[in-house]
């Protein structure tokens, strides 16, 4: 799963839970964006690259989510 894939099922994620989700690409450094859901928020890495395992799940942690949720 790449960044834009991660952001856009967070996003559907949102939309069934009714959680307000937004992306700041500005709020970042270098290619890096800020994903709020909700009152969580994590740093999204390069949208177009690849994330690796352990990159996901430390996003998804951040935002208090699992695989399965989104």
């Amino acid at each position: 799963m790449n960044g834009k894939e991660f952001i856009r099922r967070v996003r559907k994620a949102g939309k069934r839970n009714g959680v307000a989700v937004r992306f700041v690409p500005r709020r970042g450094k270098g290619s890096h964006g800020t994903l709020f859901y909700g009152a969580c928020f994590t740093v999204v890495p390069n949208q177009k690259d690849e994330l690796k395992t352990g990159t996901l799940h430390a996003l998804l942690d951040q935002l208090g989510l699992s695989l399965e949720r989104i």
